[in-house]
């Protein structure tokens, strides 16, 4: 039997969800797919679950052909699996945390590598077991700071979560690659374009990491790539360092600079006052010193300072990274109040009275710089006095660093740190992401397996995550247009829409005919069977439920015709009946 939309559960609204920022919230909500709970978190309404159920029969079968097997945990976990790892704490207030009647406490599961881990643990005890690959579609929840974008950042989201088990570094190698492949034909058959960048393996940990970004303008993640085939997410871009040069002789020499508390005003004062034979001043002749506080997991707040080239800027996603799993935030003024020593606008790593940024200087505030602050090069920086500056500061001569780290911006142009040329930056949307985990979690878990000699040996981990409610949104996001969703045929959620467009009986009754004859053809239909709203209704409704496939019984049905629309191209062509069928894409 075909749905009948006078009985589906189904509402369209004709104006957008005031919160809605982008396209696929927006339709999803107003073609009765989703219905808003609380921020982050949504409701999914019968042709929402639809396509969901659709996506998710697509990865059930190429897990299963890949060998994965199965499994479902559950959501809320005790967290002494999670203290074990130390996620308990690293993930901060990123998690749910609860506590039942006798105040022992638990977590909504973010992720369940800890669950999987100690599951095979308790079962399998031999190399003989292994290698063992399982799966999981499952909900999962993290406390968005600031959930947004409908479906694309919730704090309640379903992810299919696979884990391999192996004794040996080579059998992960298997194993990540057949996982990997898995995930290409996932997207190929989904219809969604992608690619697969080097990534950071962040709080999951390993020695591996790719991410699936679907390319989009409105992806919230920046990635880069070169004509020589280099692809990566910013946050893990690898910056090429120049070659050290030879350290000169001199010294520095401070000079007034009244005004100038920026890299522009600065590099305006020096060319007007201070002009160069090389060549006229630039703000990558300058070294800005960034003032960021660290917030550890134990809520402790520390200030460190990173100088970089004052063309650049610090990219708060690779900071992140970088200096995980503490929290980054801007120095507020209330740092500066604690930190006298810190001058805004003239901060240096060197005074007249000696080193002043540095764990051994006079503030005592750790100093990181820029890989491209090198031994020898010389820089313009702040002299921490009120309205001064210094020339030629020379790196390795006159100043030091505590360390170095990677968290200036990206920029087109920078080249790539595989040799292969300039790169060039995009915008993208995580749909996938591979890990290999390694002995991370087997270590802290205790998970050993007795190989071939009959030692202990722990076991070697991969993990792999699709967001399948993610992809809800981030497929309807690619497709629609001005009237509505569009979807793609793979996992629309019905192959065809039969519009009964018009008062006359025999509209109704060849419409009924046609979805009669189409379900025994195998074919799945949604049938607007609404007797008393107007076609131009019903023709707003289809369009913006987005079934690529609409078959308009009107005018003519008693000679036996009907119009085929197709939804994406928006061509509609006159036929007999009989020839519907035909037109339709094959099952």
């Amino acid at each position: 039997m075909p749905t009948r939309l006078s009985k589906l559960f189904v509402r369209t609204l004709r104006e957008d969800p005031a919160d809605a920022e982008v396209a696929s919230h927006k339709w999803l909500v107003r073609a009765g797919y989703i219905r808003r709970q609380a921020p982050g978190i949504f409701a999914w309404l019968p042709l929402g679950l639809r396509v969901r159920q659709n996506i998710e029969k697509i990865v059930h079968e190429e897990m299963q052909a890949a060998g994965a097997q199965h499994v479902h945990f559950p959501a809320l976990l005790p967290k002494e699996p999670y203290e074990k790892t130390g996620r308990w704490e690293e993930y901060g207030d990123g998690i749910f945390r609860l506590k039942d009647r006798k105040e022992a406490e638990y977590l909504l599961a973010p992720t369940h590598e800890e669950v999987f881990t100690l599951t095979v643990k308790d079962l399998y005890s031999s190399y003989k077991d292994l290698p063992l690959m399982i799966y999981q579609i499952q909900d999962k929840y993290r406390d968005e700071a600031r959930p947004r974008a409908g479906l694309l950042r919730g704090r309640e989201f379903s992810m299919k979560d696979a884990y391999s088990f192996d004794y040996t570094d080579e059998g992960l190698e298997t194993s990540y690659q057949a996982q990997r492949d898995a995930y290409e034909r996932i997207f190929q058959r989904l219809g969604l374009d992608y690619v697969i960048v080097n990534a950071d393996a962040g709080a999951m940990g390993g020695s591996r990491s790719e991410e699936f970004l679907h390319p989009t303008d409105i992806g919230e993640d920046t990635y880069v790539k070169t004509a020589g085939g280099y692809a990566a997410n910013v946050e893990a871009f690898v910056s090429t360092a120049p070659a050290a040069l030879d350290i000169a002789a001199g010294k520095p020499v401070v000079f007034d600079s009244p005004d100038t508390p920026t890299i522009d005003t600065l590099v305006a004062l020096a060319n007007d006052r201070h002009p160069k034979e090389s060549g006229p001043w630039v703000a990558a002749d300058t070294l800005k010193n960034v003032v960021l506080a660290l917030v550890h997991p134990d809520d402790s707040r520390e200030l460190v300072v990173v100088g970089i080239p004052g063309n650049r800027d610090v990219d708060m996603k690779r900071a992140e990274v970088a200096f995980a799993p503490a929290g980054v935030e801007q120095a507020t003024d209330e740092d500066f109040a604690k930190n006298p020593g810190l001058v805004k606008g003239y901060i240096g790593p060197w005074s007249a009275s000696g080193p002043w940024l540095g764990s051994e200087a006079s503030t005592g505030l750790t100093f990181y710089v820029d890989p491209r602050v090198v031994s020898g090069t010389s820089w313009v920086t702040g002299a921490n006095v009120h309205e001064q500056h210094v020339f030629d500061l020379v790196f390795g001569r006159d100043f030091h660093a505590d360390g170095v780290v990677d968290i200036a911006a990206v920029v087109d142009g920078d080249e790539a740190p595989d040799g292969s040329g300039p790169i060039e930056t995009a915008r993208g949307m995580e749909i996938g992401h591979v890990f290999q985990l390694g002995r991370k979690y087997a270590e802290a878990l205790g998970l050993k397996v007795l190989d071939e000699n009959g030692s202990l040996v722990t076991v070697t981990m991969g993990s792999y995550g699709i967001g399948v409610t993610r992809l809800v949104a981030v497929i309807a996001e690619a497709n629609n247009d001005d009237k509505g969703l569009i979807w793609p045929e793979a996992i629309a959620p019905y192959d065809v829409h039969v519009v009964a467009a018009g008062k006359d009986e025999v509209v109704f009754e060849v419409a009924e005919q046609l979805c009669a004859s189409l379900e025994a053809a195998g074919k799945d239909v949604l049938f607007d069977d609404r007797p008393k709203l107007s076609p131009g209704v019903k023709f707003a409704d289809a369009e913006i439920l987005g079934v690529p496939h609409i078959v308009i019984v009107g005018r003519d049905a008693a000679a036996g015709q009907v119009e085929y629309w197709n939804r994406r191209t928006g061509e509609r062509t006159s036929m007999p009946l009989g020839d519907v069928l035909a037109a339709l894409p094959p099952a």
